[in-house]
């Protein structure tokens, strides 16, 4: 069975947030009866969990604490966008700093740069202004469903969230220092850090071409309000379409470099069997014969308007929920009410952009006993949900077809 020590010791670094003066709520096995988990995952997780309360937050599923990993409701994904406030937290390690805005910088160089610069928070503001709506999804989103379990933060539905990013280019940010012809990845490092010395620094890379895309920015506000602390502030990479894992927070070195970037956190950390799942955009300099980095998000959807289990009432009921993927854009949703022998398609709701989350809407006609809801998505270039689990060791891409039961 999971437990409490298990859980704490995959989640990242070991040692005690407390070093960054952080104080963050306690465990607290009583009030882990309110805490409505996602069907499927450990039954030993219902010993710890809680419904947790950072600063600035409304209740999360809190999962771990030491660093933090919070997780959305369910009931929080019912509208497109996810307020600052019901967005999920994600950290590796527990030393997370209160970064001070008017001293804040990032250092800009590495040796596939022409030079060096420093970026103060002021001089992003008065760089082109950018704004992206994008979905930030955990890698290991629905971690907790896989079967059999894996090792890692056991996530249910909730480990994403999608708001709309402004801020500069980071194309426009290399330009400053300009990029050799030699260059191939740009380095990416955050404030926080390892409690321990023991515990590897959080340092992630992009390919080139990635970074210079003119949709990955390092954004400053969330949702028209500054960066939550809890979500980056000051600065924050944004790189849409991809998984959060290459979002740094707090973001204070960006080097471009001429050799591909190191580390634990590249290897052996969020990669994925070669050829074991349909992605396109691949990060060549980073693979190997055996696995490749996690890369774009696959096509997923989910129902958020009711809970496996509920009761509704007969005749004709209005299911609803939201699907994405990796910035292809979602093409068609389709809802089977007999175990997938049949499909219908749903209503499409507002398209916020190809990043986005897209709302849909699907009429039930409810019949008395037990009612069977499945759900899949299709993107535009052709790309669908797994019937079945893609198992791979991290729990990564979970994008199977969720199926509840509704009683009328």
């Amino acid at each position: 069975m999971i437990t409490r020590r298990h859980l704490l010791g995959t989640a990242g670094a070991g040692a005690a947030l407390a070093v960054s003066g952080i104080a963050l709520p306690k465990f607290s096995e009583a009030d882990a009866a309110g805490v409505d988990l996602t069907p499927g995952v450990p039954q030993g997780i219902s010993s710890y969990v809680t419904m947790g309360t950072l600063p600035g937050k409304k209740p999360l599923i809190q999962l771990a604490d030491k660093p933090p990993n919070y997780e959305s409701p369910l009931e929080y994904f019912r509208t497109p966008i996810t307020p600052n406030n019901e967005f999920f937290v994600r950290y590796h390690l527990a030393d997370i700093p209160e970064v001070d805005a008017k001293t804040y910088k990032i250092a800009v160089g590495g040796d596939g740069a022409n030079g060096q610069a420093e970026i103060t928070l002021d001089d992003l503001k008065k760089m082109p202004a950018v704004e992206v709506t994008a979905v930030n999804q955990c890698s290991g989103n629905r971690r907790g469903l896989s079967k059999p379990h894996v090792a890692g933060v056991e996530w249910g539905y909730g480990a994403m969230g999608c708001a709309k990013w402004k801020g500069a280019r980071l194309k426009d940010i290399l330009e400053k220092v300009g990029v050799k012809k030699e260059a191939i990845e740009v380095g990416l490092n955050g404030a926080d850090g390892p409690a321990i010395d023991k515990t590897p620094d959080f340092i992630k890379s992009i390919p080139l071409w990635k970074a210079m895309d003119p949709d990955t920015i390092v954004a400053y506000e969330m949702n028209g309000a500054p960066l939550p602390h809890f979500n980056g502030f000051p600065a924050r990479l944004i790189v849409p379409g991809w998984t959060g894992t290459y979002w740094m927070k707090h973001l204070v070195n960006v080097n471009v470099l001429t050799k591909p970037q190191g580390g634990f956190w590249m290897k052996p950390a969020y990669r994925i069997p070669v050829g074991k799942f349909p992605v396109v955009a691949r990060f060549i300099t980073q693979e190997d014969a055996a696995s490749t980095p996690i890369t774009e998000i696959v096509v997923n959807s989910l129902i958020t308007s009711h809970r496996d289990g509920d009761k509704i009432k007969r005749g004709k009921v209005t299911i609803g929920g939201l699907a994405w993927d990796g910035g292809y854009g979602i093409n068609k949703v389709e809802v089977s009410t007999d175990g997938g022998k049949t499909w219908s398609t749903a209503t499409l709701g507002q398209d916020l952009g190809r990043y986005a989350f897209r709302p849909w809407s699907f009429v039930l006609n409810a019949k008395h006993g037990k009612n069977t809801v499945m759900v899949t998505a299709t993107n535009k270039i052709g790309q669908g949900q797994a019937s079945e689990l893609i198992f791979n060791p991290a729990g990564y891409h979970n994008n199977v077809m969720q199926n509840i039961t509704l009683t009328a």
